[in-house]
């Protein structure tokens, strides 16, 4: 996909706060940001990023800070490449921790409760809400992944994989109260 243009904030908050920083950073991270540097921030000139952009601006005045936007056009092929490549890798890497996620807690944490044999119904809707945080944030990522990153396919099986290892534990939880419950009449 070639970006239709980018839109660069720049912005100062007061270094006394690291609270306020922290804030601003955490909202241009949520939006998909590419920081160019220090408190200069790149992204693609969507309508949405836009609203947010504005939403951001004025919290930053709220914070008694400052911040200026500026529009570049999509001209020049080598630098809205490189833009592309940055914007790419970026996604890559949150396509990777969810692999992670899912890798070393997930399937560790149905693994464990197995070892445990702690077949209850209140672990197995806890696990289910585990499953539901990764989709949640793989939703997150697919929204500010403007340039098909590498890695999506990746995450989709395993998420897929997650989603059969807690229909098979939730089967098993069932069939085992289940059981139980029988031989208690």
């Amino acid at each position: 996909m070639k970006p239709s243009g980018w839109v660069l904030i720049i912005y100062r908050v007061p270094t006394d706060s690291s609270r306020a920083r922290v804030a601003v950073w955490r909202d241009l991270k949520r939006l998909g940001g590419l920081y160019l540097q220090q408190c200069v921030c790149l992204l693609p000139a969507e309508p949405k990023v836009m609203e947010a952009l504005g939403t951001l601006r004025e919290r930053i005045g709220e914070m008694s800070g400052s911040s200026n936007l500026f529009r570049i056009p999509s001209t020049d092929d080598e630098q809205d490449a490189r833009f592309v490549a940055g914007f790419r890798e970026l996604a890559a890497k949150d396509y990777a921790e969810i692999v992670e996620e899912c890798e070393t807690k997930f399937v560790k944490e149905i693994e464990f409760e197995r070892f445990r044999e702690n077949y209850t119904f209140e672990e197995a809707e806890e696990i289910r809400h585990d499953l539901e945080k990764i989709r949640r944030w793989y939703r997150r990522v697919l929204a500010r992944d403007w340039f098909e990153a590498p890695g999506r396919a990746e995450v989709d099986g395993w998420i897929e994989r997650c989603q059969e290892l807690l229909d098979a534990f939730e089967e098993d939880v069932y069939r085992r109260v289940g059981e139980g419950e029988q031989s208690e009449v």
